[in-house]
């Protein structure tokens, strides 16, 4: 009977022992869990693809007449007559103000008259020196005298002609700001006139796309209160030099179509396509880490985060492109970067967008 009872004690107690070892045994497998949880960073991941890259910007342009003036005179004087249709198309070389110009006609008239005194003497000292009735100095003088009187004659009509305000071109008149019998001088502006036909914009790229433009090449663009109906452009010319200030370079296009909308002055949005990339890298632009000269993304490998410099290019909405840096393939973290370091250990998982 003691012999059972010492058996069945010798059995209880190596139970007990198998139980708190097994209990230990988790205990401590669950510690090393737990540490291992707490040292590993839970982030969100990218996997690097290529993909396709159409590199277009947005810039904003400004509708302009291809041709436009402001109409003022050259002289000063009063207004006796006015041809200023507002809003109607006149032809080039329609006169469009006419200043007093009495005094000059005149004096034309005087000039002329002794123009034709002076080419009838002229005319018979013609025949005197032929038989040396006359001598050569009073022949030459004659002669001088003659283009004189010409020459005072061309110099009264350009005065006349500067008593007149021409159209320059063919183009719509705007609104005038002078009333018959009103003096004015050269800084007053009598009116605009500006090309109906042909429209052109005006707008700035920044200074890296600078050499993707060229002449002939093909924009679109909306107005800024319509961004629905896009209209046709054509490079014609850039301004072959970078603004200091702005470092952008300003680029002239015309317009291939017409529409009530296209007003003069009005801003527009300009899509310029600037080629394509079928094998660009493009990442989240959250995953980019600013620095004081350069940038830079961090990468898991083999469960641990690596830091690495990269250059970017072209920025879209959500994503920019990355030049150098980054190889197909690569898992970069996009999530809770500011919390890690270099080698830190990852828990990731992969997104895709």
């Amino acid at each position: 009977m003691k012999k059972k009872l010492n058996t069945s004690v010798g059995v209880t107690l190596i139970l007990l022992t198998l139980f708190f070892f097994y209990i230990g045994f988790f205990k401590s497998t669950d510690k090393k869990q737990e540490k291992k949880e707490r040292t590993e960073k839970k982030v969100d991941a990218f996997i690097v693809t290529p993909s396709l890259l159409v590199s277009d910007i947005t810039v904003t342009g400004s509708l302009l007449a291809f041709d436009e003036v402001d109409l003022k005179n050259e002289v000063a004087g009063r207004v006796i007559k006015i041809n200023l249709p507002e809003g109607k198309f006149v032809k080039e070389g329609t006169l469009l103000v006419k200043l007093y110009d009495d005094d000059l006609q005149a004096n034309l008239k005087k000039l002329q008259s002794q123009l034709a005194v002076q080419e009838q003497i002229y005319n018979r000292q013609t025949q005197l020196i032929k038989v040396n009735g006359i001598s050569q100095n009073d022949y030459e003088q004659t002669l001088l005298q003659v283009n004189t009187i010409k020459a005072n004659i061309d110099e009264q009509k350009a005065l006349i002609r500067k008593m007149e305000v021409r159209a320059p071109f063919d183009g719509i008149i705007g609104l005038r700001n002078i009333s018959v019998g009103a003096v004015i001088n050269s800084s007053t502006l009598l009116a605009t006139i500006r090309a109906s036909n042909k429209l052109k914009i005006d707008f700035y790229v920044p200074e890296k796309y600078g050499s993707e433009i060229s002449n002939g090449m093909k924009v679109r663009f909306t107005m800024y209160n319509n961004n629905e109906k896009q209209y046709d452009a054509t490079v014609i010319a850039t301004e072959r030099g970078i603004d200091n200030a702005t470092r952008n370079l300003k680029v002239r296009a015309l317009v291939n179509a017409s529409s009530k909308e296209l007003i003069p002055g009005a801003f527009t949005n300009v899509q310029l396509k600037l080629g394509s990339n079928p094998n660009a890298l493009l990442i989240p632009t959250q995953a980019i880490i600013p620095q004081e000269n350069d940038k830079s993304v961090i990468i898991a490998r083999k469960g641990k985060a690596h830091f690495v410099t990269i250059k970017t290019g072209i920025r879209k909405a959500s994503k920019i492109e990355v030049t150098e840096g980054l190889e197909p393939g690569d898992t970069i973290i996009i999530s809770g970067i500011l919390f890690l370091k270099e080698k830190s250990r990852l828990s990731y998982a992969t997104i895709t967008r």
